[in-house]
């Protein structure tokens, strides 16, 4: 007789403890061990949360290369089934050798489930079909994250008052609170700081959108035409928005705009307005505002265009080009990709807790009842009209950084740390992934032949883009070049894009003035009509205020589990090599940390969200 010992890791999630009998058979190249009772020393405790549990398994002869083994697990009489979560199995063989099987999976059932050896494979070279888990548990109660008590708003939350004055709006702000949110608050009126998200060059003015020299330049000091030559002047169109159905809110009315805005790279390298539209078609009723209207004209003007950037933002960019994204990958990558395949170790852990915290948004913030349907302008119809318009406008090229970057002609904006850290996070994860799948694949014709790589990005292609060949999105991979910068993309997109367009929210937006949530006036048809009671009765009322608030603190809020870039505590990866590249990205995300830090030092308003040591491996808040 010889003896395997085995090792088994039971995981440290929330309820990973099973209580009922565990059974494994291993298998190997010369033949298969009896089906094992893995009865220990320890009895009953042999498989709770964090246990480290050691058995042998005795067989006639040895079994050659250990390939696979079988678990499955028996409840007892006094036990009921439960659900085990078993990080991996370790097998050492009589000859010395020891074989790792990471499983990372919930065992909810007494069905017999097979995993390999921890040495990625590819499809062509693996026939077996291992099961795949999941657990509302994971979620560790993020529903309760939801409630207004954190903010300590009570009595706020009903109250459908509008407010009577700006000083009312701090005592809000000040129940939470951070260093960004406080310099928003002292500086959100100045044109220096208005910052919308959807700039690009501007070479040619839209037919649309009729400025002229005499309004942004009347001391005739250049002219358009020649500052657009000179790459200096900028336009944000939110065309988007047009003809949506605005909400109804506390029975009222709500407001938002399709604006066009003009920014000019001045001589001392700031980008500043200099003109905005509110609507799509010119009109006597539809006046152009200048930085020289009078204060509270150009001021509404300007929050008309914060309140329309943030309703666009919430739901192209980052409900549609992260959160839906991120499931797309995520399911396509649970329906056609078995685990011990490189592409399934490797994005994995770019996917946890995606399809929970997104039934948690469609339940929590988008249903029916949920706190953007219910408070934010663009809720309800509006909603689903903006999304099916930014699914067509959705594109390959804009959701890879350098591509976008450049299509949007931004690389010269100064001060662009989105641009800056964004470009340096991509070509990290770039390498990483260039040196994890050239491993894996040494050729393009490996790529062409591996049929669950093929089948992930066509499910892609067609549930997540429609069939739209124009997205540019592949239908098909044909080269590990393509392969490689897909992946990129993906990984990307579960972390540094969500961070950056999800973690500075309430930085932003909690301040309400300078980011609205809603707006329950129309906008000034004429100029010279406005005053501060103006904007006043424009702002949502102080319960809409006061959920949006609530909504972005949480939205915000890093999760008690969080998970750093470029950390993967289930160890996928068995072999020497792409542990070695693992390391490597690890350490180039910890030097660009470092940097990052050196450079926010220096800054008044430190941009921090793309930093690795804060953006979160997955789309997981």
């Amino acid at each position: 007789m010889v003896q395997y010992k085995v090792t088994v890791f039971t995981g440290d999630r929330l309820n990973s403890t099973t209580l009922n009998n565990v059974f494994i058979k291993l298998v190997g190249t010369d033949g298969e061990s009896d089906r094992t009772w893995l009865m220990g020393l320890k009895g009953a405790t042999s498989f709770v949360i964090g246990a480290v549990s050691k058995f042998k398994v005795s067989c006639p002869t040895s079994l050659g290369n250990l390939v696979l083994i079988e678990l499955d697990k028996q409840s007892l009489p006094l036990f009921p089934e439960d659900a085990w979560f078993c990080a991996k199995v370790e097998v050492k063989s009589p000859e010395g050798d020891i074989y790792s099987f990471p499983i990372y999976r919930w065992i909810a059932d007494s069905k017999v489930h097979r995993f390999r050896d921890g040495k990625a494979l590819r499809v062509f070279e693996d026939n077996h079909h291992l099961g795949r888990y999941s657990r509302q548990q994971e979620i560790q109660q993020r529903e309760e994250d939801y409630r207004l008590t954190e903010l300590k708003l009570k009595g706020l939350d009903n109250c459908k008052k509008k407010w009577d004055n700006i000083d009312s709006i701090n005592r809000v702000l000040c129940c939470k609170k951070t260093d960004i949110s406080e310099y928003v608050h002292e500086h959100w009126k100045e044109d220096a700081f208005f910052n919308p998200m959807l700039i690009q060059l501007c070479t040619a003015l839209p037919s649309n959108f009729p400025v002229t020299d005499d309004m942004v330049f009347p001391h005739g000091q250049c002219s358009l035409a020649d500052e657009m030559k000179k790459g200096n002047i900028f336009l944000c169109d939110y065309k988007l928005l047009d003809g949506v159905k605005a909400n109804t809110i506390n029975g009222k009315k709500q407001y938002l705009m399709a604006p066009l805005v003009l920014l000019h790279k001045d001589p001392h390298d700031k980008l500043m307005p200099i003109a905005i539209q509110l609507k799509q078609t010119p009109s006597d009723d539809n006046p152009i505002f200048l930085p020289t209207d009078s204060e509270y004209d150009w001021l509404i003007a300007k929050i008309f265009v914060r309140s329309a950037d943030f309703n666009e933002h919430q739901l192209n960019v980052h409900l549609l080009r992260t959160h839906l994204l991120a499931e797309v990958f995520a399911v396509s990558l649970l329906r056609n990709v078995p685990m011990v395949h490189p592409l399934y170790k490797l994005l994995n852990p770019h996917t946890r807790y995606t399809m929970q915290i997104n039934f948690l948004a469609r339940r929590l913030l988008i249903s029916d009842t949920g706190n953007f349907t219910q408070f934010a302008s663009s809720g309800g119809e509006g909603m689903f009209t903006i999304l099916q318009r930014s699914v067509s406008s959705l594109t390959y090229s804009s959701l890879c950084i350098p591509d976008d970057i450049a299509e949007r002609g931004v690389e010269a904006v100064p001060n662009f740390y989105y641009r800056d850290d964004g470009l340096k996070v991509w070509d990290i994860i770039h390498r990483f992934v260039q040196g994890m799948l050239g491993y894996y694949y040494k050729s393009d014709r490996e790529v062409q032949e591996d049929s669950e790589l093929q089948k992930w990005i066509l499910d892609i292609f067609e549930h997540g883009f429609l069939s739209q060949a124009e997205t540019g999105i592949p239908q098909t991979f044909t080269s590990v070049t393509e392969l490689i910068k897909f992946v990129t993309m993906v990984i990307y997109t579960c972390s540094a894009q969500h961070a950056a367009v999800n973690s500075g929210q309430f930085d932003y937006a909690g301040w309400m003035p300078n980011t609205p949530i809603s707006l329950q006036l129309p906008p000034p048809t004429k100029k010279g009509t406005t005053s501060e009671a103006t904007m006043l009765a424009t702002f949502p009322d102080v319960n809409v205020t006061v959920q949006g608030m609530a909504t972005v603190w949480l939205l915000s809020k890093q999760s008690s589990d969080f998970v750093p870039l470029g950390q993967y505590p289930e160890e996928h990866f068995t072999e020497e090599i792409p542990r070695k590249i693992l390391k490597d990205f690890q350490a180039e995300l910890e030097i660009l940390s470092g940097v990052i830090k050196a450079r926010n030092n220096h800054l008044n308003v430190p941009y921090t969200y793309m930093d690795p040591a804060v953006v979160e491996n997955s789309v997981a808040i």
